[in-house]
């Protein structure tokens, strides 16, 4: 009976493998806080207060399981939900056991991402912000020969 095919459990294998990836709060919270779009390793650490390196292990088991899909841009990784539709299962998870919505706070928040922080300027590989891009002054090429020489 154990080898008929009716009791066959590679069609859940799939399945199985899903919620396993599942089975970890870390992993819930970032999914939860990819809610709302995609978002930076250092956005979720200031959010979550995880390590970096804690979330990145996460991420990465995340990212292998195509779960979650990232995107480089400069220095940063932004990271974002691969199907909106994993809300649905986690949406149910949360009716069936009857917990509420967990609500992020966003207040009070130090985070550098231009996500948190949308005055942001890019400085070659730095980020630094508008006031202070502002606030530099071009030195003049004859000021720099004169170091030189």
């Amino acid at each position: 009976m154990i080898n008929s095919p009716q009791n066959d459990p590679q069609p859940f294998d799939t399945q199985a493998r899903l919620f396993k990836v599942l089975t970890h709060p870390a992993r819930l919270a970032i999914l939860d806080i990819l809610r709302d779009g995609e978002h930076c390793v250092c956005h979720m650490e200031a959010h979550l207060g995880f390590r970096q390196a804690f979330i990145s292990q996460h991420l990465a088991v995340m990212r292998e399981a195509e779960l979650i899909l990232d995107r480089r841009d400069g220095w940063n990784v932004f990271y974002r939900v691969a199907d909106v539709r994993i809300y649905a299962v986690l949406d149910s998870a949360r009716d069936i056991t009857g917990q509420a919505q967990f609500a992020l706070n966003r207040t009070g928040v130090n985070c550098p991402c231009p996500h948190c922080n949308p005055k942001t300027a890019k400085d070659g590989n730095r980020l630094v912000s508008e006031e202070a891009f502002d606030r530099r002054q071009e030195v003049p090429e004859s000021a720099l020969e004169e170091k030189k020489g």
